[in-house]
């Protein structure tokens, strides 16, 4: 039976219940005991904090101790320190290379290398490079802003202005896309070859979590979230979102390389992303699947809770 070890578990209770269903032996880490989704696992173990110098150490301790041989990150607090040290942990860590993760993290660099590879992206400038003829509205965007913090639209140059004095973080300003957002729950294996990918759309989301969404079998949308999750270097888990513009392109608005906030609609409709990433961890070589899903599957969410003694 494969072990999985889960880093940064916070409430990603659905993720560690379903690995558990693939059949995995589950332990899930976390800085806070008080994180719900070490409570779903075989075996639960707090950890120091992602900045903390033995970091590293203690996952990669965990994984012997365990017996571990796939590590699966749940947040991006600690992708860039998981894949510059992923040598060191000797398991196989379900996370892309560290260009791809730099360029997912940073809003500006994903636009720029969209740009340069030839995918769709909203137009998009830093503040201080801003041109005379701005076509409102556009977002201000923290370039490292994550769910729907530090994200503000901006009507007119007033608004415009008003918000570049208030944040304190880097920011770009993005033209407001007009068309209807979509995710797409993609895996890929550990050549970037995308085995499915899965489009849902966004009825409802509060926070930048998907509240209420339904799958769609929408050939373009599956074959554009494959196009840019194997040019980024995906390995694993992401999940792509993007506007369907009026003129029909696809600009893309971010990429998560982990797995989604909507994850369990995905795999509610078949996507198996569990299963995949046991057989990656266990040298297989699944072949791709791309739209091999149920179409139509709604997602409705509702908040639960773990009680302690």
């Amino acid at each position: 039976m494969t072990v999985v070890l889960f880093t940064c578990a916070g409430q990603r209770v659905d993720i560690v219940t379903a690995f558990r269903r693939a059949g995995a032996t589950t332990v899930a880490t976390d800085l806070s005991e008080l994180a719900p989704a070490l409570y779903a696992a075989d075996h639960r173990e707090l950890i120091p904090a992602v900045g903390d110098p033995g970091y590293i150490g203690a996952l990669a301790a965990l994984v012997r101790q365990y017996g571990a041989t796939l590590v699966v990150p749940l947040t991006d607090l600690d992708h860039e320190i998981l894949a510059t040290h992923r040598d060191e942990i000797p398991a196989l860590v379900l996370l892309a290379g560290i260009d791809a993760i730099r360029r997912c993290a940073d809003k500006w660099l994903a636009h720029r290398f969209f740009e340069e590879v030839g995918l769709p992206t909203p137009p998009t400038w830093l503040p201080d490079a801003l041109p005379d003829d701005l076509p409102f509205p556009v977002l201000v965007k923290a370039r490292r802003g994550f769910g729907s913090r530090g994200i503000y639209r901006a009507n007119n140059h007033q608004e415009l202005d008003y918000f570049l004095a208030r944040v304190d973080t880097p920011s770009m300003v993005q033209r407001a896309c007009a068309g209807e957002e979509f995710s797409i729950d993609v895996f890929c294996d550990l050549e970037s070859r995308c085995l499915n990918a899965v489009p849902r759309t966004m009825i409802e989301s509060k926070g930048g979590e998907t509240i209420k969404g339904k799958t769609i079998k929408d050939r373009d949308l599956i074959e554009h979230g494959a196009r840019v999750a194997e040019a980024l270097g995906i390995v694993g888990p992401a999940n792509v979102q993007c506007f369907r513009e009026p003129d029909g392109s696809l600009p893309v608005t971010d990429v998560n390389p982990r797995f989604g906030g909507g994850f369990p609609l995905p795999t509610a409709a078949g996507s198996r992303y569990p299963e995949l990433a046991l057989e990656l961890a266990a040298g297989g070589r699944p072949e791709p699947h791309l739209g091999d899903f149920e179409d139509g599957v709604i997602l409705t969410r509702y908040f639960g809770e773990v009680i302690l003694r």
